[in-house]
């Protein structure tokens, strides 16, 4: 006989169905699995028979070929695990099965028959909700993502028995349901509060321009001064995540397999920071089966690299793409895979080698040649890329010890929401576009006028501290941003000084 089971691969960050072919005739014993499928797919042969024995089934053994279409796209992982099985059941008629067209199966097998968590299970429900399938069953660790997807029933699954029960009438399963609106609304408290740090004043107002424009921000201070409680602390000033944006990065975060059992979306902004000792790969993304990287991870949210001249001169440069597209490429000589990455970038790092270049109360001992060969570590086009670069100094003692609390994160949220929702309505019908850093060059030109002033004082800047044309642009961005949080629509001499001195550090200090 023949059956089939409908079930879903990912590709990128998308997904593609799977139909899952089972033929079972007779003759000598034999299990063979086609479609190009993977180690780990032709290991399932083993699961599935155990598993099917634990459980309980016998089906005839004879000549057994499966076949997962479309054959010309390699299929990978234990996903096809429990679609294998009740195609299997079904073929050999070991158990009478309702009509399987209407439902989509994946997860993966236990030897005992238990149904195991998988990852990708987001795009694929997807998928199958798209193709206009009835129900999806899933593992119940997977449930809660799978039910965010409207239209499409979910039925949690724990044990082989309990899916095949299920799909022959014996037993009645509800759907697996979720209230987004619920699910969004849900306030989560801030751990990481603004209020919490002593001083910086500068540097949080520095901050806080970068959320208010999506913009790149590099600080640079001496061990101890902050850096890192400042970076840990921007994620609770940014934009509540959009129902659209946390589907988005949940979709990443499922495939990666980094989502929790019990998390349903990805409600708060990510904040990825990665070792400085991690490879290209492991930032961008790849692997034998591209999966996404930190900078894919961090997608709606923030990368933070501590330590920036600490990392590998090559794992920095391959930076450039998803810093000026919101994209990753991964190119394999078998398929070309896209995975988004637009993110906020925050970096960190000490003025010199020993970290004190500068400090009032502590020598530095470091020569200038090893000062200028740890700053040249960092490359010229990816300073181009950092819109703000501030300093971050130590914080004296009469400001640590005092018990005033600070500017606490939701009243810096409510302003940067202030602000954002200006450039959303500028930028109303642009695609791609949804705050200042993403503006290009022809938007540069059209929404950032200066003043005659502004426009004077600019062109001193550009001659006097020798600036990148790519330089000229983040400026006027920047100062389009420090506008909208005056409410201006010309930008003033005010706001183009307060942009020169973000960005100045990177003349000042590297040349």
């Amino acid at each position: 006989m023949l059956s089939h089971v409908q079930s879903g691969a990912v590709y990128g960050i998308n997904a593609f169905p799977v139909e899952i072919e089972v033929n079972a005739g007779k003759g000598d014993p034999q299990f063979v699995i086609v479609g190009l499928p993977d180690t780990a797919v032709r290991e399932s042969k083993d699961r599935v028979w155990t598993a099917l024995g634990n459980s309980g089934f016998r089906p005839t053994l004879g000549r057994t070929t499966i076949n997962l279409a479309p054959a010309d796209v390699k299929k990978e992982g234990p996903v096809y695990d429990l679609p294998i099985a009740v195609g299997l059941l079904a073929a050999t008629g070991a158990v009478e099965m309702r009509d399987l067209s209407h439902y989509a199966l994946i997860g993966e097998l236990a030897l005992s028959g238990e149904v195991r968590k998988v990852r990708g299970v987001l795009p694929v429900v997807l998928e199958m909700r798209k193709m206009g399938m009835r129900g999806v069953l899933v593992p119940a660790e997977n449930a809660d993502e799978a039910a965010v997807v409207d239209g499409i029933a979910v039925y949690p699954v724990r044990h082989l028995r309990e899916a095949v029960d299920f799909l022959s009438g014996k037993l009645a399963l509800s759907a697996f349901h979720i209230n987004l609106e619920d699910l969004l609304a849900r306030e989560s408290r801030i751990i990481d509060d603004f209020a919490d740090v002593k001083g910086q004043e500068s540097a949080k107002r520095a901050i806080e321009v970068a959320v208010s424009g999506g913009h790149n921000i590099l600080m640079i201070g001496s061990p101890g001064a902050g850096k890192t409680m400042l970076a840990r602390r921007i994620p609770s000033i940014l934009p509540a995540m959009t129902l659209e944006e946390s589907l988005e990065a949940t979709r990443i975060h499922s495939i990666a397999g980094t989502l929790k059992s019990s998390q349903a979306l990805v409600l708060q902004r990510p904040f990825r920071a990665p070792h400085h000792t991690i490879s290209d790969a492991g930032l961008l993304g790849g692997g034998t089966h591209p999966l996404p990287g930190e900078v894919s991870l961090a997608h709606k949210g923030v990368l933070f690299l501590d330590e920036l001249p600490e990392f590998h001169r090559n794992v920095l440069e391959v930076l450039r793409q998803p810093l000026e597209d919101g994209h990753v490429t991964i190119s394999r000589a078998s398929a070309t895979l896209d995975f988004p990455s637009k993110f906020m970038l925050v970096a960190a790092m000490n003025p010199c080698p020993c970290g004190y270049a500068g400090d009032p109360k502590r020598e530095c001992r470091c020569s200038s040649q090893k000062i200028q060969a740890y700053r040249n570590r960092i490359s010229g086009p990816l300073l181009d890329r950092i819109d703000l670069h501030i300093e971050v100094p130590p914080v004296p003692y009469h400001k640590l010890s005092d018990l005033k609390r600070g500017e606490s994160s939701s009243v810096i949220r409510d302003r940067v929401a202030t602000c954002r929702a200006i450039q959303r309505a500028r930028f109303n019908g642009i695609p791609g576009v949804f705050c200042n850093a993403d503006m290009s060059a022809r938007l540069v030109q059209q929404y950032c006028r200066l003043e005659s002033d502004a426009a004077e004082m600019l062109k001193m800047a550009m001659a006097e501290l020798n600036f990148s044309a790519r330089a000229y642009d983040r400026i006027l961005k920047v100062a389009r941003t420090i506008a909208d949080m005056d409410r201006q629509e010309a930008i003033a001499p005010s706001h183009i000084a307060e942009a020169i001195q973000y960005r100045s550090l990177d003349r000042m200090m590297w040349i």
